[in-house]
């Protein structure tokens, strides 16, 4: 039997930007919980930005069966998300008078090469988060951001050269309904 019109879709969790953008949840829930006054209002706006990353991510990787268009915006809205949670810790650190890391400082480059393990989790970098000020706590997080901000701008470029190469669900349902009527 011929393969269907429908491409592979889903996996999310293979995806290095969902799990980076899983990460960033998990420790913005945490710091915005313990640096934040309970009823701050900045606690929901974080952790909701955080949330749209990587919801964003899953859903755009489901939609995928039936609309690369889709997946394309999902994705795109996945990487808003993550600028608009970026901003809301540089004004942390800039209302703070605290310090924002230059992405080759020895602490910036210290936090990259923890990224590289294939077993990267939330646990990779709770020690760091639990025991040091806000400022590191603030900038590692920044840090992971800026990780899993490049892998979705990687991941959306692949996903416009997939597209033009192998068109979308319409044309793919429209070639594989003129090969069943000319067979």
């Amino acid at each position: 039997m011929k393969k269907g019109f429908i491409p592979n879709h889903g996996n999310y969790e293979s995806l290095l930007s969902y799990q980076k953008s899983k990460i960033i949840y998990d420790a913005t829930h945490y710091f915005s919980n313990r640096y934040f006054k309970k009823f701050d209002r900045t606690i929901d706006q974080m952790d909701q930005a955080a949330r749209s990353g990587k919801q964003n991510i899953i859903e755009g990787s489901m939609a995928s069966a039936t609309s690369k268009e889709t997946e394309i915006k999902l994705t795109n809205v996945a990487r808003a998300s993550l600028e608009e949670l970026l901003e809301d810790y540089k004004d942390y650190l800039r209302i703070n008078s605290l310090s924002l890391w230059n992405k080759d400082s020895k602490e910036a480059t210290y936090v990259r090469k923890l990224g590289i393990s294939k077993k990267e989790s939330f646990e990779t970098y709770r020690e760091f988060l639990e025991t040091r000020p806000p400022e590191t706590s603030a900038n590692i997080i920044i840090c992971l951001i800026h990780q899993c901000n490049f892998l979705l701008n990687q991941q959306i470029r692949k996903l416009e050269r997939e597209f033009i190469i192998n068109g979308g669900l319409r044309e793919n349902m429209f070639k594989a309904r003129k090969q069943y009527r000319s067979s």
